[in-house]
């Protein structure tokens, strides 16, 4: 008579989470003390196959360290957050492994943060296989694809694919479906002034006002004019002309803001004026007091056929069609001749 295996049904039930003791209250003994439900455990390397969702513990993930983005909207993160309490995280993660139960994430920066934010302790993940330079890649085009870089970022992401996996211009061209000129004019932003490059960033010049100021080499002075482009709100073709005389004459900027040493004292309520039509025009304006009481000159700075047209449409009311009729005409005006 064979003998009577024992412990088996306790090692079928082990496998489901129930050991003997929880065994014995389930048959009628005495009941079994309540198990908190174990959190999930972190997938072992064997199962971390390629392109197989899991679910793993959200501490187990470490930040991309190639992540080209630098600022993230906390109120789009807290639309995310939302989406997830209601929905959950419908994409799943990109990650690597670099650990046994450690994780290095590929994609998904935003759903991870919001998660965070959410209070989820696991995330659905895929898995992939990546080497350093790909795991930059591949957070670089993510973020391109979705148009979340602000040029610098974009910038500083470039320049660091190019120096530390030493890629070519057109290797990284190829890569991430840019022209090699794209990245070129890309990558030279870098050499403007950190103030400058924080106008870009935040979104208060554009590229084309900013970009004639590579042509300063003066860091100093490329400050100086970005902020007098801004103030003025000056359009690209004015910041161009701006650059074409602050390369004749870098104090250019310097001598129009200080007064000439012929000028009487500006009486307190002329500067408020000369500061109101500053604002109002967009543009530097000056008053000069004649030596006649009552009398003097009004002066109004511009810096391109543009901006002078701009100017013509506030100080007449001269409606589109207008001002249409007059731009041949204002065309043929020589920049050489602008007051700065």
């Amino acid at each position: 008579m064979k003998k009577a295996k024992t412990g088996g049904l306790g090692r079928g039930l082990g496998a489901l989470g129930l050991g003997r003791t929880e065994l014995a209250g389930a048959v009628g003994g005495a009941p079994s003390p309540k198990v908190p439900p174990p959190t999930a455990p972190p997938a072992p390397a064997s199962a971390a196959t390629e392109g197989i969702p899991a679910e793993i513990p959200i501490e187990h993930i470490r930040a991309n360290r190639f992540q080209p983005r630098r600022e993230f909207d906390e109120a789009a993160l807290e639309e995310l957050r939302e989406s997830i309490v209601r929905h959950g995280i419908l994409q799943p993660l990109s990650v690597r492994v670099i650990g046994t139960g450690k994780y290095e994430l590929i994609a998904g920066e935003r759903r991870l943060r919001a998660a965070k934010l959410a209070g989820l302790t696991t995330v659905p993940v895929v898995f992939r296989t990546a080497t350093d330079a790909e795991l930059a890649e591949m957070a670089l085009i993510e973020n391109i694809q979705r148009e979340d870089l602000n040029p610098i970022e974009e910038a500083h992401a470039y320049q660091r694919l190019l120096t530390e996996f030493q890629l070519s211009q057109e290797e990284l061209a190829r890569r991430v479906a840019r022209s090699r000129s794209a990245i070129a004019n890309s990558v030279r932003l870098l050499r403007l002034a950190e103030g400058v490059q924080a106008f870009i960033a935040n979104g208060v010049l554009t590229m084309g006002q900013v970009r004639p100021l590579l042509a300063l080499e003066s860091k100093e002075l490329q400050c100086e004019a970005a902020e007098y482009i801004q103030e003025h709100e000056m359009s690209a073709r004015g910041a161009e002309a701006l650059v074409k005389r602050l390369a004749k004459d870098p104090n250019a900027l310097r001598q129009a803001r200080q007064p000439a040493k012929s000028e009487r004292k500006t009486d307190i309520f002329m500067r408020e004026a000369e500061e109101r039509l500053t604002r109002s025009l967009g543009t530097q304006v000056r008053i000069q007091e004649s030596r006649e009481e009552g009398k003097g000159r009004l002066e109004i700075s511009y810096f391109s056929a543009d901006d002078l047209e701009r100017l013509m449409g506030l100080l007449t009311g001269m409606d589109s069609t207008a001002r249409d009729d007059r731009r041949a005409a204002l065309r043929a005006i020589s920049t050489q001749n602008f007051t700065v």
